[in-house]
């Protein structure tokens, strides 16, 4: 009974990992050289030879890592040249998405990887001032800190009981 207890349990949480908006989006980018990748993309870095030599991997690693993101809609596929065909990859919407996520990366290895000497400054483009990473209320306006996030239920939550309540028939 208890073996049974603990496989059910088992079999929850792992369903709760399943859709897992952070474990659904680690499916997708959270391999160490997509990130590299997109930053470099972020930077202004748009063809394969530059991603290859400022990254140094692999021609095969960075071609199956382009494809990928090319696949899920991350990037887009440009031609620059015909003879040979060569391309530029440029961001797409759900692209430019993921800039607050790797910024929020960035800042986090300032603070605990780079002894607070951190080897990149972000700045605003217009006036030059350093750029922050904050979590913030739409309806009151403060700043948020982590001791004051909770989560509750949303929308995919009541997809996934009736899906779940479907199958369980």
């Amino acid at each position: 009974m208890i073996e049974k207890q603990e496989s059910q349990s088992s079999i929850e949480h792992r369903g709760s990992v399943d859709r897992c908006s952070i474990q659904q989006t680690l499916d997708i980018v959270g391999d160490r050289w997509l990130l590299l990748i997109l930053r470099d993309i972020f930077r202004g870095v748009r063809r394969f030879s530059q991603l290859q030599e400022n990254l140094g991997i692999a021609k095969n690693l960075l071609t199956s890592r382009l494809n990928k993101l090319v696949h899920v809609n991350i990037l887009e596929k440009i031609p620059y040249q015909t003879a040979p065909v060569r391309y530029e990859y440029t961001l797409t919407e759900k692209g430019r998405d993921l800039s607050p996520s790797l910024v929020a990366l960035m800042k986090w290895g300032d603070r605990w990887c780079s002894d607070d000497a951190p080897p990149t400054v972000l700045i605003h483009s217009e006036c030059g001032t350093p750029l922050e990473q904050t979590t913030r209320c739409p309806s009151c306006e403060e700043n948020i800190y982590p001791s004051e996030i909770r989560s509750r239920p949303g929308p995919g939550q009541a997809k996934f009981d009736n899906l779940k309540e479907v199958n369980n028939r």
